[in-house]
């Protein structure tokens, strides 16, 4: 296929070729895989000034979408490449091929490490925000031989995905800390102050006033953003929200375990033993079942089952994404879904995502954890139902970006969250929407203008 790119691909891929460090903060459908491989290309075979690629990227995309692009379009027909997934033996094989790019997931990055000789002049990594923790062996892997890379691009749609405290880790992998400082706790001094705490021990951190424009300028030398919605004409996004509420029985075994961290069942005993914990326990209570201390599922209401059949008996043969979290949620969903005789697919392989794209059937259930990228589902339908919600921003907006991007035919995108009354799951939302705050303001801060 010709490659016809749009003007602001176009200066992406320029701005790639122009600056050997580079944050590349698109919105989710702006095609940042073929304006990356279109830069790599250029500066493999016109400039000569790389030799050697290595793309890092979420698993399912580092086996399939990068090599599918590549295989797409016409330009590109000269790049050789090898995908380094697989069992050891398999990774150290691809490893072994001659190509012009190497693409690797990002949990192998250690093992590459550890294992080879790091030769790679550029480096990609895509989904620059699954390496906001610097405490993690892909970063402290990767920071190992940082220095030995000349150019190092970062793509991301979610910078800021949980706060401006991940943007560290994720510059410093860039540019080895020449702009946020070379250590964590120099930028926590600098640009927060502690917020929730226990005696010595901070949990959490809010900007100093003026952090996030100064934050802002000082990475703006290597980054340009750009949103969807500025550069193709997207379907108009609406979001609403079907509150379901508990019953006086119900609502009381929520509260007790707010408020006592334990909950006594006649089933078992749920602990929660600490506030993250506590979280999760809530959540699940708010959808309607827990697990106790022996992983045994107690089915506590069926508020959010019933608003699901509901929702899809409205949506009257219309096709619905349905997002859930827990493993009890797929459970309990499937076990309804099959009662009412409404035929459904897991979205868990190529199979299930032809026959939804196809139109095939009606409802397709979605784990934002381990769909949330790389995934076209736009043909499928225009409707995603939250029935778990998540505190991640980045897997929220990439699960909605799943049906909310370019090729999508409907004129509207619908994201519906089933809300249980009174419980966490309205903090969850607020949280999101507090979070989705400092994106924007980092979107708009380094926004490309072109």
């Amino acid at each position: 296929m010709k490659y016809e790119p749009h003007d602001y691909q176009k200066y992406a891929i320029e701005y790639i070729k122009t600056h050997p460090l580079a944050a590349i903060l698109l919105d989710m459908g702006l095609g940042k895989t073929s304006i990356t491989l279109t830069a790599i290309n250029d500066l493999l075979f016109d400039s000569f000034e790389v030799s050697r690629v290595l793309i890092i990227a979420p698993l399912r995309v580092a086996r399939d979408t990068w090599k599918a692009e590549i295989q797409k379009w016409d330009h590109l027909k000269n790049l050789t490449y090898s995908v380094v997934v697989g069992s050891a033996d398999e990774r150290k094989a691809a490893l072994c091929r001659k190509a012009d790019i190497y693409i690797i997931n990002r949990e192998n990055v250690q093992w590459l490490v550890d294992n080879f000789p790091f030769d790679f002049d550029m480096v990609v990594i895509d989904e620059l925000s699954s390496f906001k923790n610097h405490q993690a062996k892909r970063f402290k892997s990767l920071m190992q031989v940082r220095p030995q890379v000349k150019r190092v691009v970062g793509l991301t749609g979610t910078p800021a995905g949980n706060g401006l405290m991940d943007l560290w880790a994720e510059f410093k992998v860039i540019d080895m800390g020449k702009r946020l400082g070379r250590f964590i706790t120099h930028y926590r001094d600098e640009f927060f102050i502690p917020d929730k705490r226990n005696g010595q021990v901070i949990y959490s951190y809010l900007p100093k006033p003026g952090a996030e424009e100064e934050i802002y300028r000082r990475i703006s030398d290597i980054s340009i953003s750009m949103k969807a919605s500025d550069h193709i004409k997207m379907p108009e996004l609406v979001t609403s929200e079907y509150t379901v509420y508990l019953n006086a029985g119900e609502r009381s075994a929520y509260d007790e375990m707010k408020k006592a961290l334990i909950l006594n069942l006649p089933e078992g005993e749920i602990t929660a033993a600490n506030a993250a914990s506590l979280s999760g326990k809530l959540s699940q209570l708010a959808n309607g079942s827990v697990y106790d201390d022996s992983k045994k599922r107690i089915d506590i209401h069926s508020r959010k089952l019933d608003a699901l059949e509901d929702i899809i008996e409205s949506a009257n043969g219309k096709p619905l994404l349905v997002a859930y979290w827990f493993r009890h949620d797929l459970e309990r969903i499937s076990e309804r879904l099959h009662k009412c005789h409404i035929p459904f697919v897991q979205l868990d392989s190529e199979d299930s995502i032809r026959r939804w794209n196809n139109g095939e059937i009606p409802v397709a259930l979605i784990h934002p954890a381990s769909a949330g990228h790389g995934l076209n589902l736009q043909s499928g339908g225009s409707t995603i139902v939250w029935y778990g919600l998540t505190w991640s921003l980045e897997l929220y907006s990439q699960t909605i970006a799943r049906l909310w991007r370019q090729g999508q035919t409907s004129k509207t995108v619908v994201v519906m969250h089933i809300v249980t009354d009174g419980t966490i799951d309205r903090q969850i939302l607020t949280a999101l929407k507090t979070k989705d705050k400092t994106q924007t303001a980092l979107i708009a801060a380094v926004k490309a203008n072109l």
